[in-house]
């Protein structure tokens, strides 16, 4: 917990968002979002340390948190304000809040998307019944082109985080946490703006101060980061990370105060590592979580936070909104750094019945084909032979290995392409 001695007064952004408005949200709430689950998981437990719990945000209308700041946001609307009606830009998960919440209280809502926002995103939120319109390269090209059409058009913007209503509606994630955990002496919560963290850190450092509070940003936009070492808030040139949900450049005036005052550690986390936990999330938890989503497992998997033996830990996934083609190359991606897929080169000499003849090599061993492509001039290998690279699904990293041994022994010159990196 930050040292509380040393601080003066509280920061004028702080104290915007308070429990009472976390709470009025909560009541505001109340039968429009779902009380998400909170789960255990022996596995992660066991391969991390302490005792590991997900509070499930990817289970909630519209795919994440981000309806309850929305909803809050949206119901302190005037009569005239909801006639006009609401506009917001967003990469996705605020985009589909926004479009559900303006559906349950019949209000017109237009979202700009960055023209590379994930095609599931786009549908999904027009699909609630949002005017969708595609501008701009960037999360903030989006977001310029919206405060036009603000302008002109007389809408009331909704901001992804930078609004106390919003961080009140977020931050009843914190309640939740704290009924269905009351023990809880770690909570790990994704960072991209800092509207769920900073609303989290309000309602726990309230109800129970002494939780240790860790934000999670993806290495590859660390805007919190950098802002908190600057003292206020500063732009990242670019953000580069498959956790496009928390590719926020910027944070808000009214979040970076709150997680400078309120939440212990701020720690990142690159794009193997998210990948590795979307798979590991599927395969062990059974629940589906985009990349920001993701993060906290993330930073458990990679050792940098490390949980004492009888420590009760909260992981929040924030949403589970990722594209299926996207998951499946996730997955094929990090299927090879458990070594449960195995990318091999080799060659045979160009004649019938050579291919055939290494293929038995491999299913002799138990392995099978999951992919096979020809390489001749690309890979200048000689004339009279044809250059092969094979895909093979194993069992694990040792049976991996068994394979190739058993082609070398047979005479075949093997070439791993990403051998196993981390256990399955």
């Amino acid at each position: 917990m930050p040292d509380q001695t040393t601080q003066s007064t509280p920061n004028k952004e702080v104290s915007v968002v308070t429990l009472a408005a976390i709470e009025a949200a909560r009541a505001t709430l109340q039968g429009t979002i779902v009380p998400t689950p909170l789960l255990p998981s022996d596995r992660l437990s066991s391969d991390v340390g302490g005792r590991i719990f997900v509070k499930a945000e990817n289970t909630q209308r519209a795919g994440s948190f981000k309806l309850r700041g929305a909803y809050t946001r949206m119901c302190a609307l005037s009569p005239d304000e909801r006639r006009r009606g609401v506009i917001a830009h967003s990469a996705g998960n605020h985009a589909q809040g926004v479009a559900l919440a303006a559906r349950l209280l019949g209000i017109p809502a237009t979202v700009v998307m960055p023209e590379y926002a994930p095609l599931a995103k786009v549908a999904a939120t027009r699909r609630y019944g949002a005017n969708v319109i595609l501008h701009g390269a960037s999360f903030d090209d989006a977001g310029a082109y919206a405060r036009t059409l603000q302008q002109q058009q007389g809408l009331t913007y909704v901001h992804a985080f930078d609004d106390p209503l919003i961080v009140a509606g977020q931050g009843t994630v914190g309640l939740e946490i704290l009924e269905q955990l009351p023990e809880v002496s770690t909570l790990l919560v994704p960072v991209g703006g800092g509207g769920l963290i900073g609303g989290i850190a309000v309602a726990v450092r309230a109800r129970k101060p002494g939780v240790r509070i860790i934000g999670v940003q993806a290495e590859g936009c660390p805007s919190v980061l950098l802002s908190l070492a600057a003292g206020e808030p500063v732009s990242v040139p670019q953000a580069r990370t498959i956790a496009d949900g928390i590719a926020v450049k910027r944070p808000g005036n009214v979040t970076l105060p709150l997680i400078r005052e309120l939440v212990d550690e701020v720690i990142t986390v690159d794009d193997d590592e998210i990948a590795r936990a979307i798979v590991y999330t599927l395969q062990h938890l059974r629940l589906v979580t985009e990349g920001a989503g993701a993060v906290g497992v993330a930073a458990l998997l990679a050792g940098k936070v490390r949980p004492q033996p009888d420590e009760q830990v909260c992981v929040v996934l924030s949403g589970g909104n990722i594209d299926a083609n996207f998951l499946a190359r996730v997955i094929e991606q990090v299927l090879v750094k458990q070594g449960r897929y195995v990318v091999l080169h080799t060659s045979v000499p160009d004649r019938p019945g050579n291919l055939a003849r290494l293929l038995r090599y491999a299913a002799d061993e138990g392995a099978n084909v999951i992919d096979i492509q020809h390489r001749r001039a690309a890979w200048q290998v000689p004339l009279d032979r044809t250059g092969i690279e094979l895909i093979l699904e194993v069992r694990d990293e040792e049976h991996g290995r068994a394979v190739i041994s058993r082609l070398e022994e047979a005479g075949y010159c093997i070439e791993r392409v990403g051998a196993g990196e981390y256990p399955g």
